[in-house]
């Protein structure tokens, strides 16, 4: 347990940020506090009204010395400022960076964006690559390979979205059912085999969002469709086909320029339902295996075996889809670096359209936050090895990294990156990650984005209950809420 107490709430997400970055894992105490405690394992983080700074690091199981850093501000740093908490922000790392003997793929960056800085800095400064790769590590810290893997995804992504910044809105359907509940989740999820009985009650649901949609951006244009959860193909092949016949009748999908459902549990998969999907002009599935150890499969709840996962997408090439994406992830439980190997070398002899791969990351809503309590450690894993061999392996498929995003605790502070051939890039993934444009988003713990195109960036939100029983009963509400959000009242 780390004890990290300040006296400036200004600093404290900083603070906690990246003391979690540099020491993953490790339980974190934080309180508000004048004075340095003198207790083992304690990070002490103390401002004064000049804008010093002094950070004093108290020995003990994860601190192994007492240790204490000291920063001036500049002239131009007046205490309070964003060039000073900045500042301050970057003596944090330096002192984290110095103590612990190591730096971050990432340096200071604790946002999930790190494309959309990349490229708002590019634009703003007018850098090319060179000078962007040199200001990011001057100012952010960030590592060479890691500023040039940001600048390339930057670029790419700023060309696919062009369209998206004229107008439009995406459409997301969550179906938060699922075979069973993986170890790592922290998405909404029902077991579908104890929540039969209330499928067509949410499929009602759904229809009365769907009915409203269409009224509520009747003047918009629809761009992406995305249904996710959950597994969407949880449902039987029937509810599925009601399902997407909803989203032909009530949704305007002439000019769509994708349509996606995850199909992502090979357990959940068969050939009529690769049919109805098919048949209702689907253009884009994820076939998920996440890795190829049955061992782990079975440890993090996943009930699906390497034979059901070949067998669905022998399936899914056989109904001719051809952008299938799959999701790995890094830094599962007691996974080393030759598992991940062996599931790249399986994942390359499939030769998916696209793969996006997730740096584990412990979320407070998944079991795995507990597992982790219990039984401490996750993985060994050489997590830098392990991407740089999946990014190595992409590229042998000839695919290229099209979109980035990061998450607070993620294994070794890195990121997940999607990889795709030319033309099969998750368009709605790009979309919601760089907020271009609203997303208009149905079903039980969805959140609705409106982004403004007036040009002062500003976005706001709606949600729904995430609470099955409470959507179902409040569902007019919630209809309601979007109109709201949406600017249609009358």
């Amino acid at each position: 347990m780390i004890s990290l107490s300040y006296n400036s709430e200004s600093l404290e997400y900083d603070a906690y940020a990246l003391l979690t970055s540099f020491y993953p894992g490790t339980e974190t105490r934080q309180s508000a506090s004048e004075e340095a405690p003198g207790v083992a394992d304690g990070l002490h983080l103390n401002a004064d009204a000049e804008g010093r700074v002094r950070l004093v690091f108290s020995a003990g199981e994860s601190f192994p010395e007492d240790k204490e850093y000291l920063y001036t501000p500049e002239k131009d740093a007046e205490p309070g400022s964003h060039e000073w908490k900045w500042a301050v922000k970057c003596f944090i790392y330096d002192a984290l960076a110095d103590y612990s003997g190591r730096n971050l793929p990432w340096g200071g960056l604790t946002g999930v964006r790190p494309t959309k800085l990349i490229l708002n800095s590019a634009r703003e400064r007018g850098l090319d690559e060179e000078e962007l790769v040199a200001y990011m590590r001057r100012q952010y810290r960030v590592s060479e390979e890691k500023a040039r893997l940001g600048y390339r995804i930057a670029m790419l992504e700023d060309s696919i979205l062009t369209p998206f910044r004229q107008g439009g809105y995406s459409m997301y359907i969550g179906i938060p059912f699922c075979p069973s509940t993986c170890l790592y989740c922290s998405f909404l999820s029902y077991p579908i085999t104890l929540h039969q009985k209330e499928v067509q009650s949410y499929l009602d649901c759904i229809e009365k969002e769907l009915k409203a949609s269409a009224e509520i951006m009747a003047k918009e244009r629809l761009d992406t469709v995305y249904i996710g959860g959950g597994t969407p193909t949880a449902l039987s092949a029937e509810e599925l086909e009601r399902l997407l016949g909803m989203v032909e009748k009530y949704l305007p999908m002439e000019q769509v320029k994708e349509f996606t459902v995850e199909a992502g549990r090979p357990d959940s998969l068969d050939a009529e339902k690769f049919r109805v999907m098919k048949a209702h002009g689907v253009d884009r599935i994820s076939v998920n295996p996440q890795t190829f150890k049955e061992e782990t499969l079975k440890l993090i709840g996943r009930r699906q075996t390497t034979q059901q996962l070949l067998e669905a997408y022998a399936l899914a090439r056989a109904e001719g889809f051809d952008n299938i994406n799959m999701d790995l992830i890094l830094g599962l439980p007691g996974e080393t670096l030759s598992d991940v190997e062996e599931t790249l070398r399986r994942v390359k002899e499939l030769a998916p359209d696209s793969l996006t791969v997730h740096s584990l990351a412990i979320k407070r809503a998944s079991k795995m936050r507990d597992w982790v309590a219990e039984h401490g450690a996750i993985s060994g894993l050489d997590y830098e090895r392990a991407m740089k061999t999946a990014q190595e392996t992409a590229a042998a498929l000839g695919m290229q990294p099209y979109y980035l995003y990061r998450q607070k605790n993620m294994a070794g502070a890195l990121e997940n990156t999607g990889f795709a051939r030319e033309g099969k890039y998750g368009l709605y993934n790009i979309v919601i990650m760089e907020e271009v444009q609203s997303i208009y988003a149905i079903g039980a713990g969805t959140v609705s984005k409106k982004v403004f195109t007036d040009g002062s960036n500003r976005i706001e939100r709606c949600d729904t209950h995430k609470d099955l029983s409470l959507y179902l009963s409040d569902i007019q509400a919630m209809i309601e809420r979007k109109r709201r959000l949406f600017g249609n009242e009358e």
